[in-house]
């Protein structure tokens, strides 16, 4: 058994600081020299997660406290990112559950924690950001039971450490208020509670692969945790397949972790983490054994994805002015180098060559894809996001999701007024006596797409929106889409001052002027539920009479900036989002409007029969 190592995972809600934490942990377990330049946040290496302040891919990092090794892997709080979850709690033997000492365990922490508890992993409580004005540690920690209780944790798992941090300073308390000034008490609590690695570095070898890296010098790096056996540079080993073929290879470089470096190893053994080169063609949950004795583990097993949305080849008008990659080949190869890292993603082709069914857990995984295929130079265009519908014993079955609103009491109103249009049902509302509310619906997968925009509009920008997927449930019916219509160019040119002032009495514009437009481009939203053909164009023309109002000022009102979750959210079926390196449209699938079918038509029977 190996005695000084310590495999943990960090799991948190989005933004309660775990990946500020692990900035604390690295610089005092001496891993940095004195001089060394750090950034902020230095696990979120990826420029989308330095942006939105979410951790995005599971990344592992490991420091030394006295003479143990503590791997220490930071997973995503998003449970759109669950694939990346479930490989990171493979790879530990305990967590440490970190949680806001005044918003208390949400959605992601239920998700995570759920996943952690059924592995049986023992989890280490902390607390952190006690220094907020309204932190309430005490009733924080009786929620925190609640939720274990609820998701029947056993009688060793509710007997669990707690620690209060301030992850921004780097101290940790055994209880509020005493005179530690470090993170020492988090580290001692890690080495006694979280138990060593079990495996015999004499048996079988085992190895299950949890992640890929990839390294510009050595290739694909499989980054895998030791079950069984020790694992030495050069040696023959067998890679179990997914097929159940045992494949044969040579290992050519080993390495282990410290800090955010990794150091070349000639052998690794049980209970320890490590990268290993020369291993072409490996995919995540393939097992390395031993080639004359193979003894393969388990596949890892992933929850199904929810949410489908169609990638295309962008044909609009403009198409191959931005993007480096446009072709429907440069799209497949690039789909298919997301499947070798991303397990939690499936791709279907469909009947046309130029388009491919993505298959994916939420919103922001298929919208955090696509702005990175379009950073790295890809055009293409993706339709509204569907859900994904399964039949079971002759039913037809969809997606539930648990969704926690929290907002002012004064909007409780409009809230369910709102999610009751989309089959939402309240299951819980509970009152802190703050001025806000929480309230928990069950309500199905497809009836969050668009709601987190209407939500955050309804509510004047005070709400706070989590969800997480529960199980399947008996399809709905029908429900209503969006109740408003579009604004479509009628022809190709550049828009106009004037021509956008005469238009935006109309409803909400999303171009200003001076921009290149097309026709079936969407230039804006409008007010009543048709659509409306504009013409945006239209310039003002020059005349030698004189009026009153001749030479009134044009005031135009600033045009609404459209993100990429905002622009998926807002199409209906009939739209797509076009997106470039630099540019984020929104079109008609039919371009010429002679041809296009009415949509108010499509909305009228939609509201029937989701009121029905």
């Amino acid at each position: 058994m190996t005695k000084n190592i310590r495999n943990i995972a960090i799991i948190a809600h989005v933004d309660h600081g775990k990946t500020t934490l692990v900035d604390a942990m690295l610089r005092q377990s001496g891993i940095f020299s004195q001089h060394a330049h750090l950034v902020e946040r230095v696990m979120d290496s990826n420029d989308l997660e330095r942006e939105r302040g979410i951790t995005i891919l599971a990344k592992n990092t490991a420091v030394t406290y006295h003479d143990t090794k503590i791997n220490i892997v930071d997973t995503p709080g998003h449970s759109d990112f669950g694939g990346e979850v479930e490989r990171a709690l493979r790879m530990v033997d305990g967590v440490l559950l970190l949680v806001d000492a005044s918003e208390g365990p949400l959605p992601q922490t239920r998700y995570v924690l759920q996943k952690a508890l059924a592995a049986k992993l023992p989890p280490i409580i902390v607390l952190n950001k006690i220094d907020r004005a309204d932190a309430r540690p005490a009733e924080v920690l009786d929620e925190i039971y609640d939720l274990f209780i609820d998701l029947d944790a056993t009688e060793d798992q509710l007997d669990f450490p707690v620690l209060y941090t301030n992850a921004r300073t780097g101290v940790a308390h055994r209880a509020v208020g005493d005179a530690s000034t470090n993170l020492q008490p988090l580290f001692e609590t890690i080495v006694a509670s979280t138990p060593p690695p079990s495996g015999d570095p004499e048996a079988v070898l085992q190895i299950q692969v949890t992640n890929l890296d990839y390294s510009e010098y050595l290739g694909r790096l499989a980054i895998a945790r030791v079950f069984q056996g020790t694992l030495r540079r050069g040696t023959e080993v067998g890679i179990a397949k997914l097929s159940g073929v045992i494949q044969a290879t040579k290992i050519t470089k080993l390495f282990t972790f410290r800090g955010l470096e990794r150091d070349e190893a000639e052998e690794v053994s049980a209970g320890d983490i490590v990268a290993i080169a020369g291993v072409e063609g490996i995919q995540i949950g393939e097992s390395i054994t031993d080639l004359l004795n193979p003894a393969p583990l388990e596949p890892l097993l992933i929850d199904e994805p929810t949410l489908t949305m169609v990638f295309t080849v962008n044909t609009s008008p403009f198409a191959g002015r931005e993007g480096q990659y446009v072709t429907s080949r440069d799209l497949r190869a690039r789909l298919d180098r997301e499947l070798l890292t991303n397990v939690s993603l499936r791709i279907e082709d469909m009947g046309a060559t130029d388009s491919f069914r993505v298959l994916a857990r939420g919103e922001l995984q298929l919208a955090i894809l696509i702005e990175t295929m379009r950073r790295e130079g890809y055009e293409l265009m993706v339709g509204k996001p569907e859900i994904v519908v399964k039949t079971e014993n002759g039913k037809r079955l969809e997606p539930l999701e648990v969704l926690i609103v929290d907002c002012p009491e004064s909007f409780i109103g409009i809230v369910m007024e709102t999610l009751g249009q989309r089959r939402g049902e309240m299951a819980k509302m509970v009152n802190h006596h703050s001025g806000r509310v929480r309230m928990e619906f069950r309500i199905p997968s497809r009836g969050l797409i668009g709601l987190r925009g209407q939500l955050l509009t309804d509510t004047r920008g005070t709400s706070l929106i989590h969800s997480m997927l529960e199980g399947w449930t008996e399809y709905a019916g029908d429900m209503a889409s969006r109740l408003t219509g579009a604004l479509v160019s009628d022809r190709a040119g550049v828009s106009t001052a004037y021509a956008v002032w005469g238009i935006q009495e109309r409803g909400e514009m999303f171009v200003g002027p001076s921009l290149e437009v097309y026709e079936g481009m969407i230039v804006g939203e409008n007010a009543r539920e048709d659509d409306m053909n504009v013409n945006i164009t239209k310039e003002k023309k020059q005349t030698n009479m004189r009026s009153s109002s001749a030479d009134e000022a044009i005031r135009l009102i600033p045009p609404r900036e459209l993100t990429l979750e905002k622009a998926i959210e807002f199409i209906s079926d009939d739209e797509f989002v076009e997106v470039t390196p630099k540019s984020i449209r929104l079109r008609k699938k039919v371009l010429d409007a002679k041809k296009r079918p009415k949509r108010w038509q499509e909305i009228r029977a939609s509201v029937e029969s989701a009121s029905s």
